[in-house]
């Protein structure tokens, strides 16, 4: 893809403003790049016609071809690692249709309609070495291969899922054959599944292959909300509203997946802004899946390295207020600063929105006599009081700024 997409909007401003003419019309998402292009009067058909003219979709994919084949995927585990994450969801397939591994299952209507290498494979390979989970994402419910765009508004997205038999034989063999060949972790499937099939039964065979991997609400999501179509998490898109089950935030580091050119520093948040973004997420019960856009070449953005060096910063000394905790809820400081709670055994933790001064006090229920309360990072015992529902904490001089502080209430 030719790496553009407009910046004017936030892909989460715009799907809450409710106007779906619009998400498609004014798309951030590089990724859909032939869906924008395909919509007449939208900021990428302008784009297109005077950048590109006649050039075709197909052209680019050449293109991406010819510059990946000297990648080296692995050299992106590191930096994952060092972000924090704990598992790692590259896209196998997007909505194009090409594929980012060597199938045994060819396309019926693009000639090797895939990658010469397997970057999939070798990722995974990567990742485990690590000691980081892999999982797949790959669209079942679109493949412009078999069904051209434009999707337009949400009635065509659902009409855009391809319903001959043919299809659902093929993603289905897909499906089978990367959860043999990469026994994932989880099963990110997207937008749908052919109506004509039912998703329980490649949900089966997934499990009976790994037996505790986990798959999303995406085979259908109305369906999973009702309660009639199992999924383990559902899957807010650049948005933190939490759902009643296990969720799991799915965004860009900016405004797109795929990379985007036109990105600068004004479109990305900032560093504290995603650091924020993390506790605010788990202390209401989420995970957070935060998107990577490497470049055709294999280079991932210095804005986006910059975001995820600074996170797994964090994380090395906040980590414990994250990893394998229980969210706790939010509330709000006597001063006015947000903060979240998670919770393990024996242990709460209050992540307080940037640094405070002089004390902090939030609603807390009262600690058992003998409690301790650190500020992570740090062994000292702070002096603390409790009374009227509040816990009040004194705090070191001289805190540097920070995105969030975390104490913990031991006993």
């Amino acid at each position: 893809m030719p790496c553009y997409a407009p910046v004017d909007r936030d892909m989460g401003d715009l799907m809450r403003a409710g106007d779906w003419a619009e998400v498609f019309k004014w798309s951030p998402y590089t990724e859909w790049y032939l869906n924008s292009w395909s919509i007449e009067g939208s900021p990428t058909a302008a784009h297109h016609a005077a950048t590109y003219g006649d050039r075709t979709y197909e052209s680019f994919v050449e293109e991406f071809r010819e510059r990946s084949r000297t990648v080296e995927v692995a050299h992106w585990a590191s930096l994952f690692q060092q972000a924090g994450a704990r598992y790692v969801v590259p896209v196998t397939k997007h909505h194009d249709g090409f594929l980012m591994w060597r199938s045994e299952i060819p396309n019926p209507y693009k000639a090797d309609w895939m990658s010469d290498r397997d970057h999939v494979g070798e990722l995974a390979q990567a990742v485990r070495a690590l000691g980081m989970r892999f999982g797949l994402y790959y669209s079942g419910g679109l493949d412009w291969t078999f069904q051209a765009p434009p999707v337009r508004d949400l009635a065509s997205l659902f009409g855009n899922i391809p319903a001959m038999p043919e299809y659902g034989d093929y993603i289905t063999a897909h499906v089978d054959e990367l959860v043999r060949r990469y026994s994932p972790s989880v099963l990110w499937n997207d937008i749908g599944w052919p109506f004509h099939l039912d998703p329980n039964e490649v949900i089966r065979r997934y499990y009976d292959a790994v037996p505790d991997g986990v798959v999303n609400d995406r085979f259908n999501m109305i369906a999973s909300a009702q309660g009639t179509l199992h999924a383990d998490f559902h899957t807010p898109e650049y948005s933190t509203t939490a759902t009643t089950k296990k969720w799991e935030v799915c965004r860009g580091i900016g405004r797109s997946f795929g990379y985007n050119r036109m990105e600068n520093e004004s479109t990305f948040p900032t560093v504290d802004d995603n650091i924020w973004m993390l506790a605010d997420i788990v202390a209401r019960g989420g995970n957070l899946l935060l998107n990577v856009g490497p470049s055709a070449d294999g280079q991932i953005p210095m804005a986006q390295v910059v975001r995820l060096t600074a996170l797994g910063w964090w994380l090395r000394v906040n980590g414990d207020a994250i990893y394998g905790t229980t969210g706790a809820g939010t509330a709000t400081t006597a001063d006015g600063r947000p903060v979240g709670f998670t919770h393990r055994t024996g242990t709460t933790y209050a992540l307080v929105k940037g640094a405070p001064a002089g004390e902090v006090a939030f609603p807390f229920a009262a600690p058992a006599a003998g409690a301790e309360v650190h500020m992570l990072g740090n062994d000292r015992a702070l002096p603390h009081s409790w009374h009227d529902d509040e816990l009040r904490i004194v705090l070191p001089d001289h805190l540097p700024a920070a995105p969030a502080t975390v104490f913990a209430v031991r006993g």
